[in-house]
């Protein structure tokens, strides 16, 4: 079985960043961001396993996986898995651009 090299994308990375932030800040408290965060690095331990776990995006090599209350989007290139996004799933669909994220 091969394993998928990991690279975050400064955006995808910034988004991580913001989230824990959020929760830290509003539950004066970084118990939860510390268990968002493993659950976040085990979802994508898990993609670098089995890629293809994900639910197929409108971009054919491009994927996400469901964790919580947050999507982690990400690209299959050869053998390497390009984390694009964290997104949380309660924002607006609206909000969510793709095609500026997504190397070509």
């Amino acid at each position: 079985m091969v394993k998928y090299k990991v690279e975050w994308s400064i955006e995808a990375r910034l988004d991580l960043i913001d989230i824990l932030e959020f929760y830290i800040i509003r539950n004066k408290s970084a118990l939860y961001s510390k268990k968002l965060n493993s659950k976040i690095n085990k979802s994508i331990k898990l993609i670098t396993k089995n890629p293809l776990i994900g639910l197929q995006s409108q971009v054919n090599s491009v994927r996400a996986i469901i964790t919580g209350d947050y999507q982690i989007i990400y690209e299959i290139l050869d053998s390497m898995i390009v984390i694009i996004m964290i997104w949380d799933c309660r924002r607006d669909p609206e909000d969510k651009i793709l095609d500026q994220r997504i190397k070509k």
